[in-house]
């Protein structure tokens, strides 16, 4: 039988009691990987772990405010402890509740703990599981550490300034990782990621506000948890194994184009030209 190509690494994956981390966690386990499933929800990631064992896989999960440095070792702790070492880090948690994205509005607006809250838990909790668990892949001598940014922290907004600075940092971030531990064995990339809503959540947008976004896709459709959580596992595998200190933009090419693109292609439909 065929290795997989993550079989008997251990993965750790932030934010996946639910929504895109959950199928990041259910990809990597499908993959061979042994997760460890972090959530500040106990209940949730409980949930995930349930559902992994249910088809074979091993998994445990811990209750973690990635914000709090307390929590973050004693995660990382009970890591090391249960499987023995730490070979992918997914830092995957963020704050955009619907709570969150009422405060954390244009700078004028602004919301100043909305603004910590976002600085705290997207990029504060990065930063913490980062300096935990790249000591025990160093034991090891290898680890791949991904970071999940966005396309808001490279293009300005109306509104989402701490989520979008937070994001611009993970951008860096994995810059800084790369170049400090890459001679020993270590790789960190970021992931750009564009409109990849669960299912669910496209009941929770306005429809007009999904075809403005899917206009401006250069792919049929948006994007799916499962599209993003391939690129995490690429990333994760030895597939990858010459890329790090990067970005790679997942966003069905929205970010790539300029902003006239929709309207220039209805002018040109309309006038019953190709392009210019």
């Amino acid at each position: 039988m065929t290795k997989k190509k993550l079989e008997n690494l251990v993965a750790i994956v932030t934010g996946s009691g639910g929504g895109l981390g959950a199928e990041c966690a259910r990809v990597l386990a499908s993959h061979g990987a042994k997760l460890v499933v972090v959530d500040i929800n106990g209940n949730a990631a409980k949930s995930v772990v349930a559902e992994l064992e249910s088809a074979g896989h091993e998994a445990i999960a811990v209750q973690t405010d990635v914000s709090s440095e307390t929590d973050v070792k004693a995660m990382i702790e009970k890591t090391e402890a249960h499987f023995g070492r730490i070979d992918i880090l997914h830092n995957n948690a963020a704050v955009l509740s619907i709570e969150q994205r009422q405060r954390d509005r244009d700078i004028c607006n602004l919301d100043m703990d909305a603004w910590d809250r976002a600085i705290a838990v997207n990029l504060r909790g990065a930063v913490l599981c980062s300096k935990y668990a790249i000591p025990v892949m160093l034991k090891h001598g290898k680890g791949s550490v991904i970071y999940a940014t966005s396309g808001l922290g490279a293009q300005g907004d109306l509104s989402l300034t701490g989520y979008a600075c937070s994001k611009a940092a993970l951008n860096m971030l994995p810059k800084s990782v790369a170049a400090q531990y890459g001679k020993s064995g270590i790789r960190a990339n970021a992931v750009q990621i564009g409109l990849a809503p669960s299912e669910n959540a496209h009941g929770s947008m306005p429809s007009e506000l999904l075809d403005i976004l899917r206009d401006n896709h250069l792919t049929p459709e948006l994007g799916t948890p499962r599209q993003i959580a391939d690129v995490v596992a690429f990333l994760a595998s030895d597939e990858s194994s010459f890329v790090t200190g990067t970005t790679i933009v997942a966003d069905g090419g929205f970010g790539s184009h300029t902003p006239s693109l929709v309207a220039m292609r209805e002018f040109f439909a309309k006038s019953g030209r190709e392009g210019m």
